[in-house]
């Protein structure tokens, strides 16, 4: 135990910040900023009377009008489907509130009484007992749930399956939870992964942060007892076929993290696996470059509106497509170019 207890303490010191997870994390921020912000920011130019691109007509070869008017009903459509993500993704969160709200309704609560072994774990832990509710029936044997002040649910059965080490590591997980906020900040995360829902990868990112904060809370609860804390996983494991916690709650117990805790706590050097895939994130890269291209564009302003409007239309050249006009100076593969632009107004 002590070699195992040294080799994690080690392994701590060496790897202090699961590296790829924390990536992962500033990685969406920055793909939700690129993925919705073209959108509509181009909408505040016109509001501040300030034209992106104004006066400039090509860059390189392409005609930016012509790219104007082809990628205008894609911007169109980014609106509709970031609205209809918003909608989803509220909606969805409200459904899981309901949900775990009448779960929990229905099972019979208390605090921990003083001196009983939930008591003793929540005191030894360093958790205020009044932040935990011992409830029967729970289809994971323990969770942290609540955004604005979380609290800790541990099963009544739990006083007899572990020890009184096994429930104060327990708890001591949980007690993690509940200071960094963790059910706040995944339902945060979850919904914005639902409002961009067409970027797959960001959902797969928030699977990685998910995973990430059980590992910190392990790391915590092993501090001194890995061991201890391992065998309290292990003695949980069947738990009720291993149903998942509720929606919204962030769950002790999970099938998929079984191995990879159990060996980490053992001492042995588990790298961080992401769920993101190089498929997804290509996905992802396409998606938004198109969103920034359509919405940059959008902020540029047409030289002749009364005619660019029309969908079969380019500029001043009725009656023809505008991707006809796409290399209105001529194609950069010949060398035959046009003197000017047919597009600028005279």
């Amino acid at each position: 135990m002590r070699a195992a207890h040294a080799s994690f303490l080690t392994r701590r010191r060496s790897v202090p910040v699961h590296g790829r997870q924390r990536g992962a994390l500033a990685l969406m921020g920055v793909l939700l900023i690129l993925g919705t912000s073209p959108v509509y920011m181009h909408h505040l130019f016109a509001l501040g009377n300030a034209q992106l691109l104004a006066g400039v007509d090509h860059l390189g070869a392409l005609c930016v009008i012509a790219l104007h008017l082809l990628l205008q009903p894609v911007h169109r459509f980014f609106h509709v489907i970031i609205l209809a993500g918003v909608m989803y993704a509220v909606w969805d969160r409200l459904r899981a509130w309901r949900s775990l709200r009448e779960a929990l309704s229905l099972l019979e609560q208390r605090t921990p009484r003083s001196r009983d072994s939930f008591w003793r774990a929540c005191r030894e832990a360093g958790v205020d007992p009044r932040r935990v509710r011992v409830v029967g029936g729970l289809p994971n044997p323990a969770f942290t749930v609540g955004l604005v002040i979380p609290r800790i649910y541990l099963a009544e059965e739990l006083g007899r399956r572990l020890s009184a080490e096994q429930l104060r590591a327990l708890v001591k997980h949980e007690g993690a939870h509940v200071r960094r906020h963790d059910p706040l900040r995944l339902c945060l995360l979850r919904l914005l992964a639902y409002t961009l829902f067409w970027i797959p990868a960001l959902r797969r990112l928030e699977d990685d942060v998910r995973d990430e904060a059980e590992m910190l809370a392990d790391d915590v609860a092993a501090d001194g007892e890995p061991l201890v804390l391992a065998s309290a996983i292990l003695a949980l494991a069947d738990w009720h076929s291993a149903l998942s916690a509720p929606a919204l709650a962030v769950g002790f117990q999970r099938d998929d993290l079984l191995e990879r805790r159990i060996r980490r706590l053992a001492g042995e050097d588990m790298p961080a696996r992401s769920h993101v895939t190089r498929r997804s994130m290509v996905g992802a890269a396409l998606a938004l470059g198109l969103v920034w291209s359509s919405g940059v564009l959008m902020a540029h302003p047409l030289p002749n509106v009364a005619h660019a409007v029309a969908a079969t239309t380019h500029c001043q050249h009725e009656g023809h497509f505008a991707l006809g006009h796409l290399f209105c100076l001529g194609s950069p593969f010949s060398h035959s170019r046009h003197g000017e632009c047919p597009h600028r107004v005279k």
